[in-house]
């Protein structure tokens, strides 16, 4: 397309659309001034001045994206002791593995073939392609690379951009596939990550982005899954648009269970290439959702007020009864959650984190609730535990249960629902 709009953002407050450019955007819900969600605090910190910034969502009606409207730098969001691991989530390691499984088998990859993945973590799932004999590199920013490393997977520890791009394709050569899960919606400077993804993928190369799913936030009220982090949450309507300002076709396209709803792309390097024809199938059910209207977003934020409403006023019974309250679980989405319902340690005195966490012993941001090993949970059995990783309940519920837990279970989302 000859008009590219700008998709290297700067930081701070946001005018326009992030994809198209539409400087009209709706209000769809204020969360507040809020501290970045993974900003995790040390008890020396606690005395300390907090950074907080506006949190609110708008939807696009010309390209239906929806998005918030301020960019904190990437360097607040993604330091260098970021604490987030992909791979200590069962459920979450095996999905993200599924990716570079599915890619190898999909485009006959070979051992001469070399796999990029871009906000690449503790290398999860890279560790699939280098199973399957693929070479493999990671791009991290935050201390997280060194796991990855130290486990055999070869990682740059930098923010990606064209910069970086020019200098992997000097060093390592053109890439079959660049992927990049959960973090594609992260990204202000999204123009310079396309271009450096075109520049080192070999002709017929494919980019494979994972993403939260418009339709899956709207319809289990996943507000919760708004931070600043994230910065765009797209349909594929959005995502076509995206990509069709670049040298890329939009070929392929899947609903995953990921983050609790989120959709795999295929973008593959040239124009008017053939497509597959679940992109006709997901349009068509974008377009049964409505999702490209004001209605659902409408339906949207007063099922956010309901659900803030029950989850307070479960809270305050528990205490008013004596009643104990427990939070298991730390995802960035608990922050949003907590903070936005003004749940405290006077409600919730602590936050159960398996033993493997590198957020034991920190505190959330806003609420400084202290993050605990699991086993104080266990010794003390409180009477309700809420499930703050309430999007991958099921799984987590047995495990606890088979642990010996006892106390009843909160799940907070799409509706308040107590569990015996």
């Amino acid at each position: 397309m000859s008009s590219t709009p700008n998709h290297d953002l700067a930081h701070g407050p946001l005018r326009g659309c992030q994809v198209c450019g539409h400087d009209k955007l709706e209000p769809i819900i204020d969360l507040g001034h809020q501290p970045p969600c993974d900003s995790l605090l040390t008890r020396g910190q606690l005395d300390e001045a907090e950074k907080h910034y506006p949190l609110r969502l708008f939807r696009c009606p010309e390209c239906s994206l929806a998005q918030i409207d301020y960019a904190v730098p990437p360097e607040v969001l993604f330091y260098a002791e970021y604490p987030y691991r992909s791979g200590i989530t069962p459920t979450l390691a095996n999905n993200l593995r599924s990716t570079g499984f599915k890619a190898v088998e999909r485009f006959a990859l070979t051992s001469s073939d070399l796999a990029i993945d871009i906000g690449s973590n503790d290398g999860t799932l890279l560790s699939s392609f280098k199973e399957k004999g693929i070479r493999v590199l990671g791009v991290e920013p935050t201390n997280i690379a060194r796991i990855a490393i130290g486990n055999g997977i070869p990682t740059l520890q930098e923010f990606f951009n064209e910069g970086v791009a020019q200098r992997i394709v000097k060093e390592h050569g053109h890439a079959s596939v660049v992927t990049a899960a959960n973090m594609f919606a992260h990204v202000a400077g999204l123009g310079s990550l396309i271009r450096g993804v075109e520049h080192m993928l070999k002709e017929g190369g494919v980019f494979i982005s994972e993403s939260h799913y418009l339709p899956d936030l709207l319809e289990t009220v996943q507000y919760d899954s708004i931070y600043h982090e994230h910065l765009k949450y797209y349909s594929l309507k959005s995502l076509i648009r995206l990509f069709s300002y670049y040298n890329f076709t939009v070929i392929d396209a899947e609903r995953i269970e990921n983050y609790g709803g989120s959709i795999r792309v295929y973008a593959a390097k040239g124009r008017n290439l053939p497509v597959a024809g679940s992109i006709a199938e997901l349009l068509k059910a974008e377009e049964g959702q409505r999702i490209h209207t004001s209605e659902p977003f409408h339906d949207f934020a007063a099922r956010v007020y309901r659900s803030k409403t029950a989850l307070q006023e479960l809270m305050i019974h528990a205490k008013a009864t004596g009643k104990s309250v427990v939070g298991v679980g730390c995802p960035g989405r608990s922050s949003t959650l907590v903070n936005y319902c003004g749940i405290d340690t006077d409600w919730m005195p602590y936050i159960a984190e398996q033993s493997t966490s590198l957020k034991l012993g920190l505190y959330l941001p806003g609420k400084h609730i202290p993050i605990v090993d699991e086993q104080a949970m266990f010794d003390s059995q409180p009477d309700y535990a809420l499930i703050l990783s309430w999007h991958y309940w099921k799984p987590i519920v047995k495990k606890l249960r088979e642990k010996g837990l006892k106390s009843k279970i909160v799940i907070p989302l799409p509706d308040v629902q107590v569990l015996d």
